[in-house]
């Protein structure tokens, strides 16, 4: 009979990665990207492509990002999907958790595998964890503050981790926009991707736009250009004085992180202004919450979050539905719009404000993300909506 050493047939692979909650809850996992740790609040993402978006999000600052999808990695990474505007910088997600371990990538775009690139960007990752099991605790007890622990010798302060976890304050008050934000203005003129041909570039522009940056995504920035406009992006903090004396045809109010109640102490006064001048504006996410605030509405913490690219949206205005990208844990109270602001859209999952207009005033707002990078393009027709906004202020104007 061959006898079969079962210590060298079965290894006792070691964790050398940690997921520590709040509650004192500890999740044990392999690390994969970058050694050390970080804190931030756990949220899931349900979408199945599009990673590398996600994780270069800078509405994701302070968070930890669980996929439901298992199987994360498998194309690789590449230059053109990243979402930062400054390449070289890291705002974004703070932790990666997968289920399974980094496959080698396969596809064509592929120039780095996920587990270099997480390195390179000091992202923290773990895999080896039931991350549906994860995901429903977040849906029955809301989204978790964590640490999220890489070392490759498996040694770590468990007492000291759980402390971190147990006293970081939170989202809910806490204004992240100062670390994602430009630090100085510049022009955009690059166009939406297109398969075989790569970027293009807005030659002849129609509109002069100015985009509030509160953590822009490129793509954001793209279709903007797509539509025809000459875009300036200045940092958050520019007051509504320097943002007028560009006389711009329209402005935007981007996406970004943290609490729209901590940024708007600064962002609200300058929307309000912008809103007074006539001026068409158009905001997302971050930017649609600080628009809700500016006119009088109030902002909530969510449950769960929305994250994911397959969130149904009803379009109130037309009835149609549209399945779009979402990243937000903060929602504008729908309870508490004004007279003079209508809801035009709404979450099919669960009720909440996706959308409003002013009536009598060229300015609109949506929740979700349009550009996608990731998701479906349902949406993109919002971007050309801000296009006849601004056409029809130039005509009257004229």
């Amino acid at each position: 009979m061959t006898h079969i050493d079962t210590d060298a047939a079965w290894p006792d692979h070691k964790p050398t990665a940690l997921l520590v909650l709040a509650d004192g809850t500890v999740l044990e996992g392999f690390g994969l990207g970058a050694e050390g740790h970080a804190v931030g609040e756990v949220c899931f993402n349900t979408a199945m492509t599009g990673y590398e978006e996600i994780l270069t999000d800078p509405s994701y600052a302070g968070q930890l990002i669980t996929f439901t999808f298992p199987h994360i990695g498998n194309v690789g990474t590449n230059d053109e999907d990243i979402e930062t505007v400054n390449m070289a910088a890291t705002p974004g997600a703070r932790g990666v958790i997968l289920r399974t371990a980094i496959s080698d990538p396969s596809n064509y775009r592929a120039t780095r595998h996920l587990d270099q690139w997480l390195r390179a960007r000091g992202i923290i990752g773990l895999s080896g964890i039931d991350t549906r099991a994860l995901t429903a605790l977040i849906r029955s007890k809301g989204m978790p503050n964590a640490v999220i622990a890489y070392s490759k010798d498996g040694q770590f302060d468990l007492d000291a981790l759980k402390k971190e976890a147990r006293e970081w304050p939170g989202l809910e008050g806490m204004d992240l926009v100062p670390m994602v934000t430009s630090a100085q203005r510049f022009t955009w003129d690059e166009t939406p991707w297109v398969w075989n041909e790569g970027f293009g570039q807005q030659t002849k522009p129609e509109f002069n736009v100015v985009a509030i940056d509160y953590g822009i995504k490129r793509n954001i920035l793209r279709l903007l250009a797509g539509v025809g406009c000459k875009v300036t992006v200045v940092p958050a903090t520019t007051s509504a004085e320097d943002i007028m004396a560009m006389k711009p045809d329209g402005v935007f109010l981007s996406n970004g992180p943290g609490d729209p109640a901590a940024t708007g102490k600064y962002a609200v006064p300058v929307i309000q202004q912008v809103i007074a001048s006539g001026t068409p504006t158009f905001g997302i996410c971050l930017g649609h919450q600080m628009l809700g605030l500016a006119v009088g509405a109030k902002t909530k913490k969510m449950h769960q979050g929305h994250h994911g690219a397959n969130h149904p949206v009803k379009d109130e205005t037309t009835g149609k539905v549209e399945i779009t990208s979402m990243n937000h844990g903060f929602a504008v109270d729908q309870d508490t719009l004004p007279a003079g602001a209508t809801q035009t859209h709404i979450s099919l999952f669960d009720g909440s404000n996706c959308g409003i207009a002013l009536e009598g005033k060229p300015v609109f707002s949506v929740q979700y993300h349009p550009e996608a990078s990731p998701g479906p393009r349902d949406s993109h027709y919002l971007f050309q909506r801000f296009a006849e906004l601004m056409r029809e202020n130039k005509r009257s104007a004229a």
